[in-house]
């Protein structure tokens, strides 16, 4: 088993979850199981990491951080028959609680050690745009379109380890005054449609425990499409507010759809951000990978 570890997830949080890694860890070890750890480096490494490790015969490969390293690490795993486990370090942890896992030491270990898998079947957003660093991302929760990933785009990386998810709020404060609000134009199935910002999900939450898409199904082909028809900063405002009372799923102007195949085609370079971390510009082309990966729970 390799665990990819990533040092900087949980923002002001993270010494108190490096704390918990230690001990899981050390369970696995007293267990008799054999493991090796691995520090990511920089954006990239953790999918190598994860391929290494396939290549040389890893069964299991643990992704231990936010939900940006696990996607990273699921990515190193597609096309293999290797399970992919996860120890919750991020700021928002959106896929652990949607697949309701444990944050505590010794129900990860065993999970991780005895641990039955569930079926994960990710999404992939190719880009369209010349001169982008990543031609193709695995998301395994959501790519969100539009003013989210502007405040993701603009993120100082410093500012969310010091104060964790309340850097987004102070930051979405601040884009409100300055995003341009750009209609998001979209082809969802073949079917034109237009939405002042968009999040492409695989599963029900977004931001941590709030729900997005109730009738998700991460462990399927396919995606729910949530379509914010208002823009500008009243509705995001609006948005905002419903966040925290978890009434995002249904606020005035939503609308949400299943789909297998979305072309964002918006030309002038709307942001784009996968699991939290920034994924491009448009346009970008979604649609599901090849084939679903094996999550172990508890």
């Amino acid at each position: 088993m390799l665990i990819v570890y990533n040092p900087t997830a949980g923002g002001r949080a993270r010494s108190l979850r490096a704390r918990g890694l230690w001990q899981v860890v050390d369970l696995l070890l007293a267990n008799g199981m054999r493991l090796d750890l691995a520090e990511t480096r920089s954006p990239g490494h953790a999918a190598m990491l994860a391929r290494e490790a396939v290549r040389g015969g890893a069964e299991q490969v643990v992704a231990a951080g936010g939900d940006g390293t696990i996607a990273e690490v699921a990515s190193g795993l597609l096309g293999s028959t290797a399970r992919l486990g996860i120890i919750p370090l991020g700021t928002a942890n959106v896929l652990a609680r949607e697949l309701a896992l444990s944050f505590a030491p010794y129900p990860i270990a065993a999970a991780l050690a005895f641990g039955r898998t569930c079926r994960l079947w990710p999404g992939l957003a190719r880009s369209e745009r010349l001169g982008e660093a990543a031609r193709e991302r695995l998301f395994v929760q959501m790519l969100g379109v539009g003013f989210d990933a502007q405040v993701v785009h603009r993120l100082s990386l410093p500012l969310k380890r010091a104060i964790g998810r309340g850097a987004y709020v102070l930051q979405g404060f601040r884009e409100m005054a300055r995003y341009a609000y750009p209609a998001i134009r979209m082809r969802v199935d073949g079917v034109s449609v237009e939405a002042g910002s968009a999040i492409i999900s695989k599963g029900r939450l977004y931001a941590g425990p709030y729900t997005l898409a109730p009738d998700a199904t991460p462990g399927e082909p396919g995606f729910c499409v949530a379509l914010f028809e208002h823009g500008g900063a009243a509705a995001t405002l609006m948005y905002g507010a419903a966040l925290p009372l978890n009434r995002l799923h249904r606020v005035p102007g939503l609308r949400l759809l299943r789909a297998r195949c979305i072309e964002l085609l918006d030309s002038p370079g709307i942001p784009a951000q996968a699991d939290g971390d920034p994924a491009g510009h448009t346009p970008l082309s979604v649609t599901d990978a090849p084939e679903p990966l094996s999550v172990v729970i508890g």
